[in-house]
């Protein structure tokens, strides 16, 4: 099972677009996919005190922290897709991997750090106006998130697709990047 994780606000975005190139792909080669729609589910980010005091334990108190953990368990792949703002993540995914990549599910400290996810492949797709190129210059955040954070729960394989200048770019560079998208999948 592939899980995709969709952090954007609009779908009207290009990022939508992807994701659309990517489950037509996977009907078309009938391959099993979920999507997790962090902004449809109305997922909220934010860690609360109470649930703070949970995190030690792995427990939770949000029920969509349980389905998405079901769902990643019985995922091969996944996938991440999300704008670059910042030089980072949107909050909605950073406050996924804070409260749903708790100790228990995906990772412990028995005899040292261990991580606890059998995830075979995953892919980060991003988007950014900052060009692709110019993220080793100034702090690479997907690299920072690909070698501590996912490496480090077991999601291993990581590839990186930056479709940059995602406003300023022609739609010529927007369809060659969707074609590199489909081809990857």
């Amino acid at each position: 099972m592939i899980t995709i994780i969709l952090a954007h606000p609009w779908h009207g975005s290009f990022t939508k677009v992807i994701l659309d190139t990517i489950t037509n792909k996977l009907d078309t080669d009938n391959r099993p996919y979920q999507v997790i729609d962090l902004h449809k589910d109305n997922f909220n980010p934010v860690l609360t005190e109470s649930e703070l005091a949970l995190y030690s334990k792995g427990g939770y108190s949000d029920p969509l922290v349980g389905k998405y953990q079901t769902m990643l368990k019985n995922s091969e792949e996944i996938v991440f897709m999300y704008p670059i703002w910042w030089m980072n993540m949107p909050a909605i995914l950073k406050g996924f991997f804070d409260k749903v990549l708790l100790y228990g599910f995906a990772f412990n400290y028995e005899n040292g750090w261990n991580p606890l996810l059998k995830i075979e492949k995953s892919t980060v797709i991003t988007t950014s106006e900052q060009s692709t190129d110019s993220f080793a210059e100034s702090g690479d955040p997907v690299n920072d998130i690909n070698k501590n954070c996912l490496y480090s729960i077991g999601i291993n394989n990581t590839t990186w697709f930056n479709c940059d200048h995602i406003t300023s770019g022609s739609d010529e560079h927007r369809q060659a990047f969707l074609e590199k998208i489909k081809n990857h999948f």
